[in-house]
């Protein structure tokens, strides 16, 4: 049997198609029908010395395969698995795993080291298999009692997956300490290559661990001293690695920085100067980790007594800022400027940015000097870096630092835009995008874009369009922001106006250029489009119109595209993608006036038969495009969307069932939701398919979690159409809400910002759901709602109490309140004055900021006093 496996792990790696399907099948067939020999197998494969080192690694592969997997449902079905295995064999195949250690074989130790942490990750937090560590760090020898390097090697690396794997509460300190001390001693110059290597990338791993530790004066001196030894290693992967722990400890315990900052800055000015291109990449990365650790603080954190910002790229401003302006001319000679590099120049000019925004002011008069000596050299390298450097200093410092040198540097970078070289074209274009976004626009008091350089501007802009299409590229992103600066204005006409058709045509025009594929050009150029028509005012809502039909017969052209290689089904997705998106804006622009709704609707068929045709294209991408676009049309046209929707619903429930590609079921609820509100009680034909599905869609493990809070608000559009014919679904929706309010008052979230945010997310979705049920009933059937009453005023007590709630949580949260009394009348007087909490919650949100946050809490305090009222009489 043994020989067996062997061979068909073999065979599962051969060139002959026939072969390997063959024995793909066969691995199959044994993993269905003996899932603890199967793994038992290739443990022993794994293990077995004598075997070949092809065969070992395809085993190891597999066994880590078949403990974990990204999606959560499969990952939990995995880990069943394993959990429901016999204990003997467990501990066989673990006995056989660490065992693989001690190979000589690299393929084999790596696979196992990785295996261990996936087992670990499984057994540890249930408090199985406490042994391990000990037995890992037995591996490590002791004095007298040398163990061979390989064999340290591999079992750091398994602490360092393991420490990967599991979340910091699962080992005890006791054992972090062990594991911080076996991996700084194997960080020891006195170790081989592979041994440093492999503790260096360890520390990295136990760093999230080692919060104590970094506690004590003393401990964490010796591992910082440690790191930055490794940082002058002879061996560049270690120097790498040991600059990776770095940043990790720059943004994991920035407040502990102070006593090293000056070896730090020795250390990666020396690295930055003189090192290999990726090792000078992490020194750079060192720096803008703690410009993000100050610019969090500035931002999330003022005041707060807690955090302090020690200012160290203020203090080191004086030597980083000419550190970081010297990699600015590294450019590579023939960096492709069409593809996405990341080198020396590109990291040092992020970096710049980030200062800029950590010291504001401060770096503008020690850039300027550097700009003015170098923007008109003869060395493109020196002219590109200067322009680069100009950019990035657009976003921190303040409008009346920048104002001045920006109106006396936008005359110079119009005329920059037709350099001979092409990087620098780029760069300057990407500049006057910065210029746009971050000095142009409604709120800023004295924008440097007026009357007077506009035209200019406009000018140079809509020519370079016609430049290669990495330049091109970066004026389509100059051109959306020239346009976003305009959408809430109050301007009308707009500053754009006179342009406004110019411009369309421009960018329609570079959409369709050839090489509009090259870098994202057709996508950048409709982007700019989409949003010169939003900002645009009604005086060019004509041209607007004119653009329907246009975009139309592009959107029929890529059906009738003839597709004969993946390039060519690749352009005619994006292009139909990109399409419906401009459909959906031009729509939704359009849809403002009762005017120019009529517009819109002349064109409806049209639109609609095309976005069904699209449907027909199997992608995504696509699809969700085409149903936004579709959301859009429903609104635009209101009650006569019904007449779309016997041929429409097929395509609507595909999407409800779409599973895998989630965003796309996630945007059909959202349609869902448009439909209702557009035809309000004709939407009933399909509410009880439509109410099925939703139900399905709630009660599945395999849907993403992100697509059930807005399934839940959709339950509110549904009730807010069909009012009292809701009653029948209220059985199966109102136990879905209560068990999804209870699932969210019972979340602990401990600070994890993306569960926080879910949550908000959640509750969100809940409240929109009981609104929309409430003011569907009001007046109708009120006394059908009077026993969930006090379910709700529970859950909104338990909302007022988290204080991680966010302001729409907030907001959802008492209006629900004053929809509760306003529907139920004094029926519910009772229950308010069981829950008095209501009068602090309604205080709080009348001391509020948010104008239409305390004219909702005065109505509430309103309804609330006539139902109370009420009751008492």
């Amino acid at each position: 049997m043994a020989m067996e496996v062997t061979q068909i792990l073999l065979n599962a790696q051969s060139s002959d198609g026939a072969v390997r399907n063959l024995a793909e099948d066969s691995l199959k067939q044994f993993q269905e029908q003996n899932f603890a020999v199967f793994l038992f197998s290739l443990a022993n494969e794994l293990a077995n010395n004598d075997k070949p080192s092809e065969s070992r690694r395809l085993a190891g592969l597999i066994l880590k395969n078949s403990l974990d997997a990204k999606e959560v449902a499969r990952k939990a079905e995995f880990v069943q698995r394993w959990v429901s295995l016999d204990a003997m064999v467990k501990l066989q195949i673990k006995a056989a795993l660490l065992a693989t250690l001690g190979s000589p074989v690299p393929e084999a130790y790596h696979s196992a080291a990785q295996v261990i942490a996936k087992v670990a990750s499984i057994e540890l937090p249930r408090g199985e298999w406490p042994e391990l560590v000990q037995t890992l760090l037995q591996n490590m020898g002791a004095p007298g009692n040398e163990q061979p390097a390989h064999l340290k090697q591999a079992t750091l690396e398994s602490l360092g997956y393991v420490c990967e794997e599991v979340l910091a509460n699962v080992l005890a300190q006791d054992q972090v300490n062990s594991i911080l001390t076996a991996v700084v001693q194997g960080m020891n110059a006195s170790e081989t290559t592979g041994v440093r290597l492999a503790a260096t990338k360890a520390l990295y791993n136990a760093l999230d661990f080692a919060q104590t530790n970094f506690e004590n004066e003393m401990e964490r001196s010796y591992i910082m001293q440690v790191v930055c030894e490794a940082t002058q290693s002879p061996d560049k992967f270690v120097r790498l690695a040991a600059f990776e722990c770095l940043v990790s400890i720059a943004s994991t315990y920035y407040e502990k920085l102070a006593p090293y900052m000056e070896d730090i800055f020795h250390i990666t000015s020396k690295a930055t100067r003189e090192d290999e291109e990726p090792v000078a990449l992490q020194a750079i990365e060192l720096w803008s980790s703690i410009c993000d650790e100050e610019i969090e603080i500035q931002e999330d954190f003022a005041g707060d007594s807690e955090i302090t910002n020690y200012h160290f790229i203020k203090q080191a401003l004086p030597a980083l800022v000419p550190m970081l302006l010297e990699t600015l001319s590294k450019q590579e000679e023939d960096q492709d400027v069409d593809e996405d590099v990341w080198n020396l120049s590109m990291a040092g000019g992020i970096c710049l940015g980030l200062v800029a925004r950590t010291v504001g002011d401060d770096i503008v008069d020690i850039v300027m000097p550097y700009v003015k000596d170098n923007i008109t050299k003869q060395d493109w390298h020196f002219r590109e870096a200067a322009t680069y450097a100009f950019g990035s200093i657009l976003e921190g410092p303040t409008l009346e630092k920048l104002t001045p040198l920006v109106n006396s540097a936008l005359v110079f970078l119009q005329r920059a835009m037709k350099d001979t070289n092409n990087h620098v074209k780029d760069t300057t274009a990407w500049t006057i995008g910065r210029i746009c976004e971050f000095l142009h626009g409604p709120t800023i008091e004295a924008p440097v874009i007026t009357a007077s350089n506009l035209p200019s501007l406009l000018q140079v802009l809509l020519e370079s369009l016609r430049d290669t299409p990495n330049v091109a590229d970066k004026v389509c992103g100059a051109l959306y922001f020239l346009a976003q600066g305009y959408e809430d204005s109050g301007m009308s006409p707009s500053p754009l106006s006179p342009f406004f058709q110019a411009i369309v045509e421009a960018l329609l025009a570079t959409a369709d250029r050839e090489d509009a594929g090259e870098t994202r050009l057709r996508a950048s150029a409709y982007e700019a489009l989409n949003e010169v028509v939003r900002s645009s005012t009604e005086d060019t809502d004509a041209i607007v119109v004119q653009l329907i039909p246009v975009i139309m017969d592009k959107l029929l052209k890529t059906l009738e595209m003839q597709i004969v290689s993946t390039d060519e089904r690749e352009k005619q997705t994006e292009l139909q993608a990109l399409l419906c998106g401009s459909l959906q804006v031009i729509i939704q622009k359009l849809s403002g006036t009762e005017s120019n709704k009529y517009s819109v609707q002349q064109y409806a068929d049209q639109m609609m038969a095309l976005f069904l045709r699209v449907f027909a294209c199997r992608s995504a991408t696509v699809h969700e495009e085409a149903m936004l676009a579709i959301g859009a049309l429903a609104y635009a046209v209101g009650k006569e969307f019904g007449k779309y929707m016997p041929e429409f619903y097929k395509y609507l429930e595909m999407g409800l069932q779409n599973f895998e590609e989630y965003q796309v079921c996630s945007v059909t609820v959202g349609v869902v939701g448009d439909i209702c509100r557009a035809l309000d009680e004709k939407v009933l034909p399909y509410c009880d398919r439509i109410m099925s599905q939703l139900l399905t869609d709630l009660s599945s493990n395999q849907l993403h979690r992100s697509v059930k809070p807005p399934i839940f608000s959709c339950f509110g559009d549904i009730a807010l159409a069909i009012s009292e014919s809701f009653e029948k679904y209220l059985l199966y929706a109102v136990p879905m809400l209560q068990k999804a309010a209870e699932m969210s008052a019972q979340q602990q979230a401990r600070g994890d910002e993306e569960l926080i945010d879910y949550n908000n997310q959640l509750r969100r979705g809940i409240f929109e759901a009981y609104s929309g049920i409430f003011q569907g009933f009001k007046g109708k059937k009120p006394e059908v709602l009077a026993p969930y009453a006090e379910h709700i005023i529970c859950f909104i007590e338990n909302v007022f109490q988290d204080k991680e709630r966010d302001e729409i949580v907030t907001k959802a949260a008492i209006g629900v309140l004053g929809d509760l009394a306003d529907t139920l009348g004094p029926s519910v007087g009772p229950l308010f004055g069981q829950h008095p909490f209501y009068r602090e919650y309604v205080e709080e949100c009348l001391h509020s900021e948010d104008n239409q946050l305390t004219e909702t809490a005065e109505w509430v305090k309103g309804r609330i006093a006539v139902v109370v009222g009420g009751a008492s009489s």
